[in-house]
């Protein structure tokens, strides 16, 4: 079994509440806009970190983050990139990826709106943790935990808190 914590879009932030909402997980997953290669680091030693760049994501770290990731756990395929969008709008490069690959997990970030779905169509589930820093337009502050055991994914539950800095 995998206890997964999932964020998006941090833009230099991982803070006290976001520590203790990942502090029972076994790996942290970040689907891009660290902000800066010190949030990179910051996430990495506190959890084992499988992460994507974003956008806005500079060259150091561009360097130590892929474009793309694609890998299984658990009995589950996950694809993740930063821009993908949803069933019926995905980015064109997502969707040439998850023809490619086929996923079960499609993770995605950059629209600071937090989305769970399943593409029936392509019978996947869609994950956009929404946005876990304090930069952009969004209002809350989100992010997901989740586990994966034997190909079945539960106990999925949404951190919530407000737009602020909480060292």
């Amino acid at each position: 079994m995998a206890y997964i914590g999932l964020l998006s879009d941090t833009h230099c932030v991982f803070d006290r509440v976001l520590k203790d909402f990942f502090e029972p997980v076994d790996q942290i997953w970040h689907a891009g806009d660290f902000g800066n290669i010190q949030t990179v680091d910051a996430i990495a030693a506190y959890r084992p970190l499988i992460g994507v760049y974003g956008n806005c994501d500079d060259h150091e770290v561009r360097l130590a983050q892929p474009l793309t990731r694609v890998f299984t756990i658990e009995g589950k395929k996950v694809l993740m990139i930063h821009i993908g969008g949803y069933p019926g709008r995905y980015s064109w490069q997502a969707l040439q990826l998850i023809e490619a690959h086929r996923p079960d997990i499609f993770i995605c970030g950059h629209s600071h709106i937090l989305k769970v779905l399943n593409d029936k169509k392509r019978d996947m589930l869609v994950l956009n943790p929404g946005a876990a820093g304090i930069q952009g337009f969004h209002n809350v502050r989100t992010a997901l935990r989740f586990r994966i055991s034997d190909g079945n994914i539960s106990d999925m539950e949404v951190g919530e808190w407000e737009r602020k800095l909480n060292q």
